[in-house]
């Protein structure tokens, strides 16, 4: 167990059943607060079902006179492939948000004392900690211990996230708000629908799950989506929610066939939109829109939600019915004690000063290139050379500075 100062111990626990009741107490609080990722009951789901070649999923924890103070879930990934050893946030392409447990009044400089430790134990390259609330306290408090341990730690972008605060609102004020193309959609198809035999449904638990989880995979096999890498998650997860009563999966049917599901965690007053699918033999049903506005109906009346998260993803589609937008950020750390990790480091200064040089050359070249690619034509529609619409030119780093923020007060307001 490695030891940083006199009654402060970070030990790693490898096993969630091993944790101490106090830190299982500080993750419920944490999942409580912030959302059901941080909770014990998803990474129960996750590290059961999710076995990753290489890696090994660990919780340090930050213990001063007897008492844990922080909750960190990382993954310690070995060395393969050209890439070097690092530790990340425990999570994958299933996890839409991170946030350790850290107490109320904890300090930058004891957590750094934390990490210090984890880092002379492990030997990462870096340390990779995503999707994060660049507003938060915990953020800011992370970004300010990497620092202090010695770290370099930069941020950077990790996607875009709709949602719509919900507290007090009701479904009829909510929908009259929604464009008229859309509740016409809706309105319309959902006629089409049930004539054609069509049926909607939502399933919370009971005698209808191991049915709708099926519902699940069929619609899903039958989807544009690419098949799950780890069978048993998904089915994990719904099984989860449904034993915690934050289960509403949305299921539609037409003529007792399974044709679109979607996945919604109702869970500490918010409802997360975690999963949709539909059968592409019969999108001309606007399936998505339908189990959409079913679900949603059902969260503003009986949930009365304070908030509805769309989660990962600037799709158009997630604007029609939220009507917020936030970020979520990440933050890497290079170890200049490793080789790799100062390389690592060294590449990301460099990059960071190139970029303003590098947008400046770009734009009047992106410029030239957009005016020769596209003409307009006397209708006043504009199209690219081959007739095409012009496709829009790539400008999405993945990592940027964040704008200073000064360290946001104890949970409540973060």
């Amino acid at each position: 167990m490695p030891t940083t100062a006199p009654d402060l111990h970070t030990p790693w626990i490898t096993e969630l059943r091993l944790l101490p009741d106090d830190a299982r107490a500080l993750m419920t609080a944490e999942a409580a607060a912030r959302g059901m990722q941080a909770g014990l009951a998803w990474f129960e789901n996750f590290c059961a079902q999710v076995q990753e070649p290489g890696s090994t999923p660990g919780f340090l924890l930050l213990q001063h006179d007897g008492r844990t103070r922080a909750v960190l879930p990382l993954l310690r990934r070995e060395a393969a492939d050209g890439q070097p050893r690092r530790l990340d946030s425990l999570g994958n392409y299933y996890t839409t948000f991170h946030a350790p447990a850290l107490a109320d009044d904890l300090a930058a400089q004891p957590l750094a004392d934390a990490l210090r430790a984890v880092v002379r134990q492990h030997r990462p390259a870096s340390m990779r900690l995503a999707p994060m609330d660049p507003d938060s306290r915990t953020y800011a408090l992370l970004q300010e211990a990497l620092r202090a341990a010695g770290l370099h730690c930069h941020p950077y972008f990790a996607f875009g996230n709709w949602y719509l605060p919900s507290e007090g609102l009701d479904w009829d004020t909510y929908w009259k708000q929604r464009s008229s193309g859309l509740r016409s959609t809706c309105k319309r198809m959902g006629r089409k629908f049930e004539a054609d035999g069509g049926t909607l449904e939502i399933v919370t638990g009971g005698d209808r799950l191991d049915s709708a989880i099926e519902a699940y995979h069929t619609v899903y096999a039958s989807s544009w989506k690419p098949q799950e890498p780890y069978p048993g998650f998904m089915p994990g997860l719904v099984r989860m929610c449904a034993e915690h009563g934050w289960l509403r999966l949305g299921v539609a049917r037409l003529n007792g066939q399974a044709v679109a599901t979607q996945l919604w965690i109702v869970a500490g007053g918010r409802a997360e939109i975690y999963k949709v699918a539909y059968d592409e033999a019969h999108k001309a049903y606007s399936l998505g829109s339908l189990v959409t506005e079913m679900l949603m109906r059902h969260v503003l009346e009986h949930d009365r939600v304070r908030e509805v998260d769309f989660l990962a993803g600037d799709e158009k589609y997630k604007q029609q019915w939220m009507t917020q937008r936030r970020e979520r950020w990440g933050l890497v750390a290079y170890n200049p004690r490793t080789v790799a990790g100062a390389l690592g480091a060294a590449r990301e200064a460099a990059a960071r000063q190139l970029k303003p040089l590098l947008a400046r050359f770009r734009r009047p070249v992106a410029d030239a290139a957009t005016a020769k690619a596209v003409k307009t034509h006397t209708d006043g529609s504009i199209q690219g050379g081959d007739g095409a619409p012009p496709k829009e030119l790539p400008d999405n780093p993945q990592r940027s500075e964040a704008p200073a923020r000064a360290l946001p007060p104890a949970r409540g307001t973060r």
